[in-house]
């Protein structure tokens, strides 16, 4: 029960990282509050001058609503599929042809791309 207590924060940590500007700011300040900081439903509730039921809710309606976005956009599966390529390529580089600069620079560039998405 733990253990899935700390994958479902983790993933929706992770889709927060991903989707975050598509939430609303109180939705963004809650699952911020909640999942990042540890903070509790009750000093979260106290801060907004809200029951901790409303921020229950909210986030559930949030956490519902980012694996949505995963579901219908697939934008982390994508990234982790990019990363996973740029780590054979790095391997493949490093094997075949550990002294072409220009194909080192050319993973470099590749790698900044993938990692500025």
């Amino acid at each position: 029960m733990a253990d899935e207590v700390v994958e479902l924060n983790e993933r929706i940590n992770e889709l927060f990282d991903f989707y975050r500007p598509l939430l609303t700011k109180k939705q963004a300040t809650y699952l911020e509050l909640y999942y990042a900081q540890d903070y509790s439903l009750g000093e979260i509730a106290t801060q907004f001058s809200v029951s901790r039921q409303a921020v229950y809710d909210n986030l559930k309606r949030t956490a519902k609503i980012l694996l949505g976005y995963e579901d219908k956009l697939h934008l982390i599966a994508h990234f982790q599929k990019e990363v996973a390529l740029v780590d054979r390529l790095k391997q493949q580089v490093a094997n075949d042809h550990p002294d072409d600069p220009q194909l080192q620079r050319l993973l470099q560039d590749f790698e900044k791309l993938v990692d500025s998405q």
